[in-house]
């Protein structure tokens, strides 16, 4: 699964052709959450509470650059990185 930012101890990635609705994965000590790229909500999994704010943060910043992830990653084309949260 290809990572596209990382800052803060937390990664983020996509996988490709992945399942619908269109999400990310974010990964931090240990945990993993898959949160929607259109509203935001976990889909499935947690973070600490700190983590999560912070992904949030950087995702409302960069909602644009993760739907274009999402469709790039949708037709097996390279996915761009995205600046990290600072």
């Amino acid at each position: 699964m290809p990572e596209i930012s990382r800052f803060f101890g937390i990664v983020i990635k996509m996988f490709f052709a992945d399942h619908a609705p269109p999400h990310f994965h974010a990964e931090y000590s240990g945990h993993e959450a898959l949160i929607m790229i259109e509203t935001l909500e976990v889909l499935r999994g947690s973070l600490p509470r700190r983590a999560l704010a912070l992904v949030l943060e950087w995702a409302a910043a960069h909602r644009g650059e993760l739907r274009a992830n999402w469709d790039r990653a949708r037709s097996d084309r390279t996915l761009a990185p995205i600046p990290p949260l600072e």
